[in-house]
């Protein structure tokens, strides 16, 4: 498909209200709260308001990891916001996160508490407060955070660039995903090559890296991400991303994270809200 059509931009740009395709109704170009609702406060220290898109996944995942790993603090509630519906702009959510992006975390065990919003801060603060998947060393600890920025600065090329031009744009135009299509290749190139002599990111440790990266890369070199984006893609090639991604997607933690705040997909697979363990009961997860 080529863009026959040359497209001129006006002088000053101006907000076109029925533009941007399928989430144009959560999209405009100011701050702040558009309604005043409070948010639900369970009993847990840590309150999470996300949901299960990449970046609610990378703190669901943590979250379950650590109580995986014996760190009882951990427990937490999850509270669904449905960004289709505008919850992020909600007057309660907002004075979480001003940005209005989910995920965002409640810290109550601090008086007062501590408002945590950015997926790479939520599990940078959660690991720094749990002493757990971030390494003490100093140079295996700088490599993990160098993964995790990494993934910050590269992920919205593939979300926000790949996955809206290729899938939910109105109109699929040839050169955005031209340019966005090499991109993410290149990406997957960085990481099959580093995995190539890695067995995680930072080295032998699985680290908040791979949990960072895993929900955009992975779940994409699984094929599960934009439609058959992974055939277009050829994902499949990059054969070290393919077995740290699967090998990942078997742990039970994350299976675990990838359901909650998940209102789609089978039942078994969605855990909406998660207040307990028993939250899980009946449900298989989201498996690879």
């Amino acid at each position: 498909m080529s863009d026959t059509n040359t497209y001129t931009p006006p002088k000053v740009w101006t907000w076109d209200k029925a533009s941007g395709g399928k989430f144009a109704s959560t999209n405009r170009p100011i701050a702040g709260a558009t309604h005043d609702k409070e948010l639900p406060v369970g009993d847990h220290a840590l309150q999470l308001y996300s949901l299960a898109t990449p970046n609610g996944v990378k703190v669901t995942v943590m979250l379950e990891e650590l109580l995986a790993a014996g760190h009882k603090g951990a427990e937490y509630d999850a509270w669904y916001i449905d960004i289709g519906e505008g919850d992020q702009f909600g007057s309660g959510f907002v004075e979480v996160n001003p940005n209005s992006k989910i995920p965002a975390l409640l810290d109550r065990s601090t008086n007062p508490g501590t408002r945590v919003f950015e997926s790479a801060s939520i599990l940078f603060y959660l690991a720094e407060k749990f002493g757990a998947f971030l390494p003490s060393d100093g140079k295996a600890r700088v490599e993990t955070m160098n993964w995790l920025f990494w993934q910050m600065g590269s992920a919205p090329y593939l979300g926000g660039g790949f996955g809206h031009f290729y899938y939910y744009a109105p109109e699929q135009w040839e050169y955005p995903i031209n340019r966005f299509a090499m991109e993410v290749k290149r990406q997957l190139d960085v990481l099959d090559r580093h995995l190539a002599e890695n067995k995680y990111l930072a080295g032998d440790e699985y680290t908040i890296a791979d949990i960072a990266t895993w929900p955009w890369y992975g779940v994409l070199a699984l094929g599960k991400q934009y439609g058959d984006a992974g055939t277009f893609l050829d994902v499949k090639s990059y054969e070290h991303v393919q077995r740290w991604t699967r090998e990942i997607g078997q742990r039970d933690a994350v299976i675990r994270g990838r359901a909650v705040n998940r209102g789609w997909g089978e039942d078994g697979e969605q855990v909406r809200e998660r207040h307990s363990a028993a939250d899980f009961d009946g449900k298989t997860g989201v498996r690879i």
